[in-house]
């Protein structure tokens, strides 16, 4: 069974991929560091309210939507 943390990396790493999107360009985009969403996407670390709406403006989605799995 999947954690709560492996869960939200496969969701984060398939909202990147659906727009082709790299681990680097999201970083860009969303203003972090690209280690930080390689640690997301493996599940090995959790982030800030802050950086989540980094990430969900990055996407162009809703932050329920990176919660949605």
């Amino acid at each position: 069974m999947s954690s709560f943390l492996e869960k939200f990396g496969e969701r984060l790493k398939y909202l990147r991929e659906e727009q082709n999107l790299t681990q680097e360009m999201l970083a860009e985009a969303a203003g972090i560091q690209p280690r930080q969403i390689n640690y997301l996407e493996h599940g090995k670390k959790w982030t800030k309210p802050d950086t989540l709406e980094k990430l969900a403006k990055a996407l162009k989605v809703p932050v329920k939507d990176l919660f949605d799995f």
